[in-house]
């Protein structure tokens, strides 16, 4: 079938967004191909619909289990086979859905990239006919990015298996530096990139400096009408906040990772529904969410990177209508980031010292645990080892950035059972114990499949139509598992942590130094971008789109295009600001935003008011983007 024959039979749309169809055609032709497009673009389309035109399997790749989960289950609705393997499932589960995926008739098989250059993995990889290597959040095979993941590196040795297929390489927030790293890293033999304009004429862009956030954001909730995220830098906040507009009589609801995965998914719903108004979250909430009619998106803390606030902010106005990006900044947020900096790049010994924790922590002998996947719960660990929370967190993070580790978020995987014994065994098991027989023939009569694959099963519902104590089944289904009878394995709901390398001593524990002082360095540079978009009163959808590589005019709808920065000058301050600028410029040219370093904050928009008639009456010069003192 053709491409538009895919899109209308499985999605009912008739034409294809802006760069989708040459994306589509680009792929299909066998090139290599890099797609960026910004949050809400359809990215995800650009590899579904060109692996349903040619026969065989797509690879997805992605470190995002919840958004796997979700496009598995969209797929599946649409009639689409598809399948997921992430870290956290057990062993048996992955090598059924692998050999379906070889074997069967899946289209789409989604892996995590640790679970991807997995022996198992690559060997059933072998077998199958794959028509396309799609990798999502492409980003994070860059160390020049700012968010890397290093199992990204190793997508490339897969493609010595697949000589026939293409990749499909999709970002939404890449520098000139990372677009070009991720065709390196990829091993792009024919590439070519597609870039859709990361500008938003319908949304604007605001940054407000204000000490008192809350007042602020209680005003900007209830004068723009419609569904905001409220994103904050804690869990603890997202609850004060919340509390705070419902005792304002806004509707909202607070969201974190370390919710339950249930109440996650309620909160979610009601949401997206409308029921709730406002969701204050930390930056766990949103990847994979589509809801076009978002009107506020608002930080009451400024983020680290420009990549996270570009896509954060991107979740306001996808239907194409006015929206607004709104940062509350105060002068305290630029002191925070830099004390969060320190803390994330904390001592080597340090490192080494969380690392042997894990050990102790897992019971993982030296030699051993390559490839083992743990249910992982931060604060007890912390707790059990004494460790200082943040300052383990960072720790983890460069173990991963070194490949020693990889964590997942939190994943709910549901309660699953497998009969292990034939049926002629289970009633014999069943006439021998008959305090497990009505259970046994339960667990038959209400799933399908058990004798083949794993089920999935619902304990409080069974519990409920058997007339037993939930707590009572399970230790039923316990004592057939001891017995050999069934292999049972509990739903699960925390963060998975995978040994991606045997365990060492922690002396002996490899940290490339240059690399870790590499990152430190890009941090800390993409942290000074980010407290210069704020500081810098110029229009913030320029400042961006710069960023990204990318001209743009003034956008006419932010905060400075508006003038809300703009000031007159009394003669006097003009006087004293020239002053002072002559002063610094006849000790050789700065740039503007140099220049501005020696003013405080909140002088900055008659600084460069000042600076602009200094430029105009000829007392100033511009030399290669610097400014001069020519009088």
């Amino acid at each position: 079938m053709e491409p538009k024959e895919i899109l209308k039979k499985y999605w009912g749309f008739d034409n294809f967004r802006p760069l989708q169809e040459d994306i589509i055609q680009a792929v299909l032709a066998g090139y290599d191909t890099l797609a960026l497009m910004p949050t809400g673009g359809g990215k995800s389309l650009c590899f579904q619909v060109p692996a349903l035109c040619k026969d065989g399997i797509c690879l997805v790749i992605s470190p995002l289990i919840a958004l796997m989960k979700d496009q598995v289950q969209n797929l599946v609705k649409r009639g689409i086979p598809a399948a997921a393997v992430f870290s956290g499932m057990h062993y048996k589960e992955i090598d059924r859905i692998l050999d379906n995926c070889a074997y069967g008739n899946i289209k789409f098989l989604y892996l995590s990239p640790e679970r991807l250059t997995s022996e198992l993995a690559i060997e059933r990889i072998k077998k199958m006919t794959v028509n396309l290597l799609a990798v999502d959040e492409a980003h994070c095979i860059s160390q020049w990015g700012y968010d890397f993941r290093p199992p990204y590196l190793q997508i490339a040795d897969i493609r010595e298996h697949l000589p026939n297929a293409p990749v499909l390489a999709l970002t939404a927030t890449a520098t000139g530096e990372v677009v070009q790293d991720i065709q390196v890293k990829l091993a792009f033999k024919n590439g070519k990139v597609f870039q859709k304009s990361f500008a938003r004429s319908n949304l604007a862009y605001v940054v407000l400096y204000e000490e008192n956030k809350k007042m602020k954001l209680l005003e900007i909730v209830r004068k723009v009408g419609g569904p905001g995220v409220v994103y904050v830098r804690n869990r603890k906040l997202t609850k004060e906040t919340a509390h705070f507009l419902q005792q304002n009589k806004i509707p909202a609801d607070y969201y974190h990772a370390g919710l339950a995965p249930e109440l996650r998914s309620t909160k979610q719903e009601a949401w997206m529904l409308n029921k709730t108004r406002i969701m204050v979250c930390t930056n766990a909430f949103g990847m994979g969410i589509d809801k076009p009619d978002v009107r506020s998106v608002v930080h009451l803390d400024l983020p680290d990177s420009l990549e996270a606030y570009f896509q954060e902010a991107g979740r306001a106005g996808r239907d194409g209508k006015k929206s607004y990006a709104v940062l509350l900044y105060a002068h305290s947020d630029k002191s925070a980031l830099e004390r969060n900096f320190e803390i994330s790049f904390p001592p080597i010994p340090e490192i080494k010292r969380v690392y042997q924790a894990l050990g102790s922590y897992f019971q993982q002998a030296v030699g051993g645990g390559a490839g083992q996947s743990f249910d992982f719960d931060i604060t007890d660990f912390c707790q059990n080892f004494k460790l200082d929370l943040l300052s383990t967190f960072s720790c983890l993070k460069i173990l991963e950035q070194e490949g020693w580790i990889a964590i997942s978020e939190a994943v709910y995987l549901p309660s699953t059972f497998m009969v292990l014994v034939t049926r002629e065994q289970l009633y014999d098991f069943q006439l021998k114990n008959p305090g497990l027989d009505l259970v046994a023939k339960t667990l038959l009569r209400v799933t399908e499949g058990s004798f083949s694959h794993y089920v999935n099963i619902q304990e409080n519902s069974v519990a409920k139509f058997l007339k037993m104590r939930t707590e009572d089944f399970i230790a039923a289904l316990q004592q057939l598992d001891k017995e050999g009878v069934i292999d049972y394995r509990l739903a699960k709901d925390k963060p998975q942590l995978v040994f991606t390398q045997h365990r060492v001593d922690a002396d002996n524990l490899t940290i490339d130094t240059k690399q870790y002082n590499f990152r430190k360095e890009r941090h800390a540079y993409r942290m000074g971008k980010a407290i210069a978009y704020a500081d810098t009163p110029r229009c913030r959808s320029q400042q961006l789109l710069h960023y990204f590589g990318e001209d743009a005019e003034p956008c006419g709808i932010c905060d400075v295009c508006l003038g809300r920065t703009k000031t007159e000058l009394s003669t006097d301050d003009f006087e004293r600001y020239k002053t002072k600028i002559s002063q610094l410029l006849k000790a050789g040219p700065l740039g503007e935003n140099q220049l501005l370093e020696a003013f405080a904050t909140h002088r900055h928009a008659k600084v460069l008011h000042a600076v602009h008639f200094l430029l105009e009456e000829g007392f100033l010069l511009r030399k290669e983007d610097k400014l001069a003192w020519k009088g």
